[in-house]
C-alpha cells in the first residue's frame, strides 16, 4: 500500500512538464502548415504572372495584374505582398513575389519570397 501512495500525484507532475512541449509541438507544426501555404500561394502568383507574360503577343508588365488578382483570391496565407517587375535576359522572363507569411507567434514575421521563370516565346526562321 505505501508504494501506491508514492505514486499520487505523478500524472498530475507528467501533465504539467509534458503538457507546454505538446502545446509548442501542437501550434510548431501549424506554423509550419501557414508557412508553407503562404510559399506555395507566392509560388503560384509568380508562375501565373510568368504564364501571361511568356506569351507571344505579351506586352511587357502584362503578367503583373495577374499576380497580384491571384494573391487578392488565395486569402490571408500572404499579406503585405509584393510582385516585382518583370526580369528579362535573353529569351527568359522572371517575376519574384514576396510578402509576410500569416503568424500564430506575435511579433514574429516571416518573410516569404518566391520566384518564377519561363521562355519567352518567339517566332524564329529557321
Amino acid at each position: 500500500m505505501d508504494a501506491a501512495r508514492d505514486d499520487r500525484g505523478g500524472s498530475a507532475i507528467e501533465l504539467a512538464i509534458l503538457g507546454p512541449l505538446i502545446i509548442i509541438l501542437l501550434f510548431g507544426g501549424v506554423q509550419v502548415a501557414a508557412l508553407h501555404s503562404a510559399r506555395a500561394a507566392a509560388l503560384a502568383a509568380a508562375q501565373a504572372a510568368v504564364t501571361v507574360e511568356r506569351q507571344h503577343d505579351a506586352e511587357p508588365g502584362d503578367g503583373q495584374p495577374y499576380a497580384e488578382a491571384f494573391l487578392a483570391e488565395v486569402g490571408d496565407w500572404l499579406s503585405d505582398t509584393e510582385v516585382s517587375d518583370p526580369s528579362y535576359s535573353d529569351d527568359q522572363v522572371t517575376y519574384v513575389v514576396s510578402g509576410q507569411a500569416l503568424t500564430l507567434v506575435p511579433g514574429v514575421t516571416w518573410h516569404v519570397e518566391q520566384s518564377a521563370s519561363g521562355t519567352l516565346e518567339r517566332f524564329t526562321t529557321g
